[in-house]
């Protein structure tokens, strides 16, 4: 294990910054954040074409690159940092649950349109409950003579009302199975919801005997998921990390610039105090994100313990980084114009999804036997 990124991930995430300087700085942002699609077609397009991001960990013989975790929470970090509105987080879910259900027929009719971003896909397993674990799916497939249907709803569904194809979770019988759906199948109905974080946008999915294809092996729905919500919790700590750093750099960056009583404020002892308590644990928290990485792309045995560590603690480092930011910009920090309160709904949305840090050293302590 090295924690040293190699020349060619570097590379990588020079070029991903680069690209998202450009095309997705913050006057974009807020213009896509307020649009009901939530990202831009043409920027999307050109993420596959020009630097194949989408297809970043899709085996090469369907379509993609073949990269490990490591080199997606690279290119995550950098995502988080320039708040991309984007529906790419909620397609890694999807690749990552067709990729372990092991379904290689599903794998070589879904991935190439992943791969070239044509095919906009997303993960729907949570419900009105709320809850991350297995006891919160409850919809019921049934099965006859032309296949699976669903009937029920999915909410807090990332970029559910734009995705062409929809991994969900259902029960067959006691046991959870995984399906796959077409975007526009019929019973199917997508409501957009209201959130706080309107950078990434969310959707319930509303079955209606929907027309279903089962993925991979009945019954063994579960025993994917839980890999792919662990992968799942590693690339968004990644992300998390993205968006700390930047807040960092944007406090520390303020504190030299503003002068009150003649000098910049960042020389008093209260400032100077934030400051490093935020390094610290932005720092930390890049070592518990690059780990976890490293797990994931090894698919070791650390893989669960490390990946719910990682996610409770990024969590509340870049939560409490993203306040610091607007305590330290002060009055400025409040209002609409700055960016600060943009990386402090997307630290707490994130903080939330998958669920937040009491669930997951809850779910850390279960799983080193504590």
């Amino acid at each position: 294990m090295n924690f040293a990124f190699s020349e060619e991930q570097e590379q990588l995430r020079q070029f991903v910054r680069s690209f998202l300087e450009d095309k997705s700085p913050e006057s974009a942002v807020r213009e896509q954040m307020e649009t009901e699609r939530g990202y831009d077609q043409a920027v999307w397009s050109q993420m596959a074409e020009q630097l194949g991001l989408q297809s970043l960990i899709i085996p090469e013989e369907y379509g993609g690159q073949g990269y490990s975790f490591v080199e997606l929470g690279v290119v995550l970090e950098e995502m988080g940092r320039g708040l991309l509105c984007a529906p790419f987080y909620s397609g890694v879910l999807a690749t990552t649950a067709l990729i372990h259900s092991g379904d290689v027929d599903a794998m070589k009719a879904y991935l190439p349109g992943i791969a070239s971003g044509e095919t906009i896909a997303t993960l729907a397993f949570t419900e009105d409950s709320g809850r991350w674990d297995e006891s919160g799916i409850t919809m019921e497939a049934s099965s006859g003579t032309n296949g699976y249907t669903l009937t029920g709803t999915k909410s807090f569904v990332l970029d559910g009302h734009v995705a062409d194809l929809i991994v969900v979770a259902a029960r067959t019988g006691d046991a959870v199975s995984l399906f796959t759906v077409a975007g526009d199948a019929a019973g199917l109905s997508p409501e957009s919801l209201a959130t706080m974080d309107q950078t990434r946008k969310q959707a319930r999915l509303n079955f209606d005997n929907t027309p279903a294809q089962l993925l991979g092996t009945e019954g063994a729905g579960w025993d994917t998921l839980s890999t792919v919500l662990d992968l799942a919790a590693v690339a968004l700590a990644a992300e998390q990390v993205g968006g700390a750093q930047c807040v960092l750099e944007m406090a520390v960056q303020y504190a030299k610039d503003r002068v009150q009583f003649g000098r910049p404020i960042g020389s008093f002892q209260a400032i100077k105090h934030k400051c490093a308590d935020m390094l610290l644990e932005v720092e930390s928290a890049k070592s518990a994100a690059y780990y976890a990485l490293w797990c994931a792309s090894e698919l070791n045995d650390e893989l669960p313990s490390v990946a719910s560590l990682a996610k409770a603690y990024c969590s509340e480092a870049y939560f409490h980084a993203a306040a610091e930011n607007i305590q330290i910009h002060g009055g400025i920090g409040f209002t609409w114009e700055h960016p600060a309160h943009l990386y402090f709904k997307r630290a707490k949305s994130s903080e939330l999804l998958l669920g937040d840090p009491a669930y997951h050293r809850e779910l850390l302590a279960q799983r080193i036997g504590l």
